[in-house]
């Protein structure tokens, strides 16, 4: 499940910003995926956006819910320990299944050293189970933690979480993505993908909800707002 490299070399990949490389893999995607399939993929998106979700999930000026999860190691990780830095970035993903998710955590891994550099932490939280998040960690070579929320109960905190309709989950199911597996539990319930900065008051000083999976924000906007938080 590597999904970097499809057909470029890593040096091309690093001229590329985030959102070159998830029209890329769109793409890609789209290239060897059937019409309708696709058609149910914007369909699943539209109704999300529909929904109210959007509107009901965490913004920029609310209080951050106080967390524990475990990380890929099992080592429990406090939202408390996360703001003992100047800032804090909380990536909320779907799993590794994803190439959309792969694409906007190894961009951030790329950005971590100037993360750290200016005194922000990060951590990126899924509903994976801990042996899959540490299959990711270390087939990306991720150098910071990834956190199991399972039954993504602090997702849905953070207003992120919803259930895949009935037709995507056949369509999953025909594409090997087997979500009962890779979060343990049946509920067929995902969180958007959402980045957040949060100041060490707790507060969220910056807040990104992509409804569509396809879209996620540039590193170089997390680090600014990481800076200024």
């Amino acid at each position: 499940m590597k999904w970097r490299g499809l057909e470029e070399s890593t040096e091309e990949t690093s001229r590329q910003t985030l959102a070159q490389i998830l029209q890329e893999r769109r793409e890609l995607a789209e290239r060897y995926t059937p019409a309708e399939v696709v058609a149910l993929y914007q369909r699943a998106i539209e109704e999300i956006s529909a929904s109210g979700l959007f509107e009901r999930a965490l913004k920029r000026g609310d209080q951050a819910p106080r967390f524990e999860l475990p990380d890929e190691n099992s080592n429990q990780v406090t939202l408390e320990a996360l703001l003992t830095q100047v800032s804090a970035v909380v990536c909320f993903f779907r799993g590794r299944w994803c190439p959309y998710d792969v694409a906007q955590l190894e961009a951030m891994n790329d950005v971590l050293p100037e993360l750290q550099a200016a005194g922000a932490s990060l951590v990126a939280i899924s509903p994976q189970t801990q042996h899959q998040a540490f299959l990711m960690h270390d087939q990306h070579k991720l150098r910071f933690r990834l956190l199991g929320d399972s039954g993504n109960h602090v997702a849905r905190q953070f207003g992120l979480v919803y259930r895949v309709p009935d037709y995507q989950q056949q369509v999953y199911r025909r594409s090997f993505v087997n979500l009962p597996f890779a979060n343990g539990e049946d509920s067929w319930e995902l969180p958007v993908p959402a980045t957040y900065v949060l100041a060490k008051d707790g507060k969220i000083r910056y807040a990104r909800v992509d409804v569509d999976y396809r879209q996620r924000p540039e590193p170089l906007e997390i680090l600014k707002a990481a800076i200024s938080a």
